[in-house]
Order: structure tokens, then sequence, then C-alpha cells
């Protein structure tokens, strides 16, 4: 017997929707996956949320506030900081020490560590970061970001914590990410269990999940650097540029540089192809930290199948010998990483 068209009409339709998923969702669910877990590595995780989304309040009324410009002094680089990266500092430093999980933080911003609650059991991790990385940027209204590195303690928990714990490859690191104050605001984080990316909806406050399971092209288009220093670079920098920009590798390759850390990562993430920052002869020793910079982005890379090197190393696997130590970085997918590989090689024989 057939229905009559009276009887379709009054049947309810079924809803379909797909639902909306929240980094803290996300992150209590990735944690049921470990047993024991308590709930602490996810409160410490809101706390960052937190601050970022105060940093990316700010950043979107920079213009209309007095938060724009210098503020009037210098970080242990020797930086002259800027309003954001003071206010961006704060906010992290606020929100990370009442955590109890917590030991210690260290910032780009501070020239020593800041103690939370060493020495408290419940004092598991440490939290390594750069507050505002691109600040100079906010100026003229470019993409600026905030990168994090989270660490495990290495000595007992009933124990005060010690500066030589932040000083910990980043393959040690339990969790990273960085999050990028442009067009939209996005979070992209990695436990060890993959990468997964979070835009803020401002109309409810939380970010949401947006790119799940990321994964770096294994092949991409485009190449990221400074290439006013380029001739002071060591020579398989300038063998790689050349081979990129005329066809070497199969393909001429695209310039796109912003000068913002994260954005350039971030581009090279979602689109492919590779980032440079090289040593030269002002800076031998790189320009870019290796703890809260390198580290985080290195982390976030290999969780989406990338690599990075400092060009004689892993970036992970390199020892820090100070919280504010240097480091040469190249990071992008499989095959332009071959291309650098085959750079050096090349520049050895």
């Amino acid at each position: 017997m057939h229905d009559t068209p009276e009887a379709a009409i009054e049947r309810p339709q079924k809803l379909t929707f797909s639902p909306l998923v929240t980094v803290q969702q996300h992150i209590l669910q990735e944690q049921r996956r470990f047993v024991g877990a308590s709930g602490e590595f996810s409160w410490l995780l809101s706390g960052l949320t937190l601050a970022t989304k105060l940093v990316a309040a700010k950043v979107r009324r920079a213009g209309l506030s007095d938060i724009l410009g210098a503020e009037g002094s210098t970080n242990v680089q020797g930086e002259v900081q800027q309003k954001l990266d003071v206010y961006a500092n704060d906010m992290l430093l606020h929100a990370l020490k009442v955590r109890e999980s917590v030991a210690m933080m260290a910032s780009e911003e501070d020239e020593t560590p800041l103690l939370a609650h060493g020495g408290s059991p419940t004092a598991k991790y440490i939290v390594v970061f750069d507050p505002l990385d691109g600040s100079s940027n906010i100026d003229v209204n470019v993409s600026v970001g905030t990168t994090f590195s989270i660490l495990r303690r290495t000595r007992p928990l009933d124990e005060e914590v010690t500066t030589d714990e932040v000083l910990q490859p980043g393959n040690k690191q339990v969790a990273a990410g960085y999050v990028l104050y442009g067009s939209s605001t996005m979070l992209v984080y990695s436990a060890g269990r993959g990468v997964h990316g979070f835009t803020l909806d401002p109309a409810v406050g939380a970010y949401v999940l947006s790119h799940p399971n990321i994964r770096i092209p294994s092949s991409g288009k485009y190449y990221s650097m400074n290439e006013a220093h380029l001739d002071r670079c060591p020579e398989p920098y300038q063998r790689l540029v050349a081979g990129l920009r005329s066809g070497e590798y199969g393909k001429r390759y695209d310039s796109r540089y912003i000068g913002s850390m994260v954005s350039d990562f971030h581009r090279t993430l979602l689109k492919g192809g590779i980032f440079l920052y090289p040593p030269n002869d002002l800076r031998p020793e790189g320009k870019l930290r290796l703890l809260y910079e390198a580290n985080p982005i290195a982390y976030i890379a290999e969780q989406a199948g990338g690599r990075a090197s400092d060009g004689r190393q892993r970036i992970l696997d390199v020892q820090p010998t100070s919280i504010h130590q240097r480091t040469p970085f190249v990071v992008g997918g499989p095959q332009e990483m071959q291309y650098f590989e085959k750079a050096l090689l090349a520049a050895s024989v």
C-alpha cells in the first residue's frame, strides 16, 4: 500500500547536522585515551585558550585603543617591546600561574623563568611561550601569533622545580601549538596524536574545530624566507633557493614571505612548501629561539607529516643549553625538505 501525499507530509523529517566541537571538548576526548587522566592537562590548556582570546580581542581593537606602538622598554633579547608584547605576556602569565598543574613558565619577554607551583605534587608541567610573535607588524595590520610548548617535569614532583628542567629537547614536548591572529583567530595544536585547528567564533567566544587532522602536503609550490639576506647565508641555502627559483626540482616555486613566523608557517602547513630562517654573517647562530619558537613549530610540522632541521640535525633532537638559545630553522613538507638535504649534501662534497 502506497503512502498518500498527505501521509508523506505528516511524517516528521529527520534532522541532519554536523556537531560543533570546541577545543575544550576535543581536549577532553583526547584525554580519555590516556589511562589515569586526571583533567589537569585540559585545565592547563584552558588557561592558554583563555589568554589567547583576551589577546585576540585586544588585537581586533588595536587601531581603536592605545595599544599600538612601542612600550618604551626592551626585553632580554634587546628588542624594543611593543605594547601588545607586554599585554600578551601579562595575560599568559596571569592565566597560567593559577593553574595548579603549572610548575614554571618561561617567556621570550622575561630573562628568567617564573616559578608558579614549584614543589607542589600536582605541578607536573612547564610551559614556555612567545606571547606575540611578529609584534612589530601589528602597527601595519599584519597577522601576528602566539607559540607555546608544554613539557613535563624531569625531577620528582615534591621537589622545587629548577631552571635546568626547562632545558629539554623538543622531542620531550607533551604538547605544542600556536595561535594566529589574522582575518580570523585560529588555534593549531598537537598533543602527539595529529594536528588539529580550531577557529575562534567571536559570536560565542569559543574555539571551534575547523581543521581536523591537518596534514602538510607532500609537495607544495611556495618557498618562504627573507631573501634580502640570501647573499649572506651559507652556500647550501643559496643553492636551494636557486634551485627552487629555476625549476631544478621539476617546477618553479613562487616566493611568499610575510615576516611573521607563525603566519609564514601556517601557510606552509596548509599549502605545502618550505620556510627558511637560515644563519647569516650577521647572525651565525640564527635568529629564532629554539625553545619557544622552533620547537613547537617543528613538533606541529612532524605531527602533520613534515620535517624541521637546523641545517645539521633534526630540530627536535637539539639539546638546549640556555632558555633564550637561538637556532637556524628550516621547516616544510617532505619533498621540499629532501631538496634541502640534497643541497646540504652537495655542499659537503
